[in-house]
């Protein structure tokens, strides 16, 4: 017969912070905010696997806007639930299609769903056993995704059917810059109500040795190249928008290359036809550990008066990495271009046949705010560097900003201007991002 392993205590699995929340009845609504690695998820996984393994009559549904995101997300946090807690794996029914969680003694479930397929989990419920807790994580989907607070008022009247007293809702973000975001609107909405706490936990409020050293190094690293997005990342406060949306862009980041040899360059394209085509050039420096500018490429239509046609712009291209190829021996080049320019990549590609070395055309990634978002880390780290010999990214690179009325109705969105560099950088960034995303510190290499 298999030993039972002797169950932990909750104080020694969860921070003291969160301990006041464990045994509350009194709040329905409980709101949990963080910074980086503030543990809210951690708590979240202990209590729902606690709901289920302790309450006869109680099942719990985790939540996330979308289904295609549980499984490596909250449904890996409620296993991790189990073996803090630790509660053999054995008494449980533990299944991926469909994704659930039964606790075998009393037949409480744990059910994962999207948001957008709440009809077909409410289906499976056993009414003996109604929803007592439901966690929404990453509820910032909720709000850019979905409908916000109505569609949360939605998910509470589907579940919160059948239960006579206790049943609680756990909300898990990290707060977005914009104090005038939706979401962080909607919290302090919240707060005044008298069934609702709102708990905010930072890194600073977990045990040392739960986190480990090479995190607290690489929260204070970021402290000091960029005291301004620490206080965002890891401390998690609205700290408001800059308009500049590289405002740490500065000395640091500016450097003329070294090297005489580079093995791969990559090469970010931003297409137009009445405005400018730019293409920009970065060297992968393994041992430096850094992604060099090297030169550009900047022809405007308008500006010079002269239009080109896509197989001028291609002949253009390999002209350059005819340079490159020349001045840095590289044989591999990767090349990102704007989605929107399926012409030229077609020009560059067939051009490219004649060529004595690789190059490798990709259709660039065109999430903007998840592509600013690695740019800002690559500079605040000084691990992206800009030549002397790109100006206009340079000059781009102190006016690139955000439109100042967005702002104020709490959505990030650039200006449409100086931004052909900036755009060029980031398809580059976003298609080397599994590459130089180890230059950086292991917390700052998720999103």
């Amino acid at each position: 017969m298999m030993r039972q392993k002797k169950q932990t205590k909750i104080s020694d699995i969860i921070i003291p912070k969160y301990m006041p929340l464990f045994n509350d009845t009194r709040h329905k609504h409980i709101i949990l905010t963080s910074g980086r690695a503030g543990t809210k998820s951690s708590y979240a996984g202990v209590r729902s696997i606690y709901q289920i393994a302790s309450d006869p009559s109680g099942s719990v549904v985790v939540l996330r806007k979308r289904h295609n995101k549980l499984r490596k997300t909250v449904y890996k946090e409620m296993i991790r639930g189990i073996n803090r807690l630790q509660i053999s794996k054995s008494r449980f029914d533990i299944g991926k299609s469909p994704m659930e969680i039964r606790y075998k003694k009393y037949g409480t479930v744990l059910y994962f769903s999207g948001s957008d397929g709440i009809d077909d989990t409410k289906g499976i419920i056993d009414e003996d056993k109604p929803i007592k807790l439901v966690v929404l994580d990453e509820l910032t989907e909720f709000f850019d995704d979905g409908e916000g607070e109505e569609e949360l008022a939605n998910i509470e009247a589907t579940f919160v059917r059948g239960n006579k007293a206790g049943f609680q809702m756990i909300y898990l973000y990290n707060p977005p810059k914009n104090p005038n975001a939706p979401i962080n609107l909607w919290c302090k909405k919240m707060e005044q109500r008298p069934d609702c706490i709102h708990i905010h936990s930072t890194y600073q409020d977990v045990p040392v040795d739960w986190l480990g050293e090479d995190l607290i190094a690489s929260a204070k690293m970021m402290e000091q190249t960029d005291p301004k997005m620490y206080r965002w990342t890891w401390l998690g406060e609205p700290i408001g928008v800059d308009e500049l949306i590289y405002y740490m862009y500065s000395e640091k980041n500016r450097y003329k290359p070294e090297n005489e040899r580079y093995r791969i360059i990559g090469i970010g394209v931003d297409y137009g036809q009445q405005n400018a085509t730019t293409y920009q050039p970065f060297g992968l420096n393994l041992e430096r550990r850094r992604l060099e500018g090297l030169t550009e490429y900047y022809h405007s239509g308008r500006d010079t008066g002269k239009q080109k046609s896509p197989s001028e712009y291609a002949k253009d291209f390999i002209a350059l990495t005819d340079e490159l190829h020349e001045k840095y021996k590289c044989s591999i080049f990767y090349v990102y271009i704007d989605p929107s320019a399926a012409g030229l990549a077609e020009e560059i590609r067939r051009q490219a046949m004649n060529c004595d070395y690789q190059i490798t055309i990709k259709k660039a990634e065109n999430d903007v705010a998840v592509g600013i978002q690695r740019v800002q880390k690559c500079l605040s780290y000084g691990i992206l560097t800009i030549s002397p010999m790109q100006p206009k990214l340079d000059w781009e690179l102190g006016l690139y900003e955000y439109n100042k009325k967005s702002i104020e109705k709490g959505k990030e969105e650039p200006v449409k201007e100086n931004d052909h560099g900036c755009d060029a950088m980031r398809y580059l960034v976003m298609g080397m991002w599994k590459k130089i995303k180890y230059f950086l510190p292991r917390a700052d290499r998720g999103r």
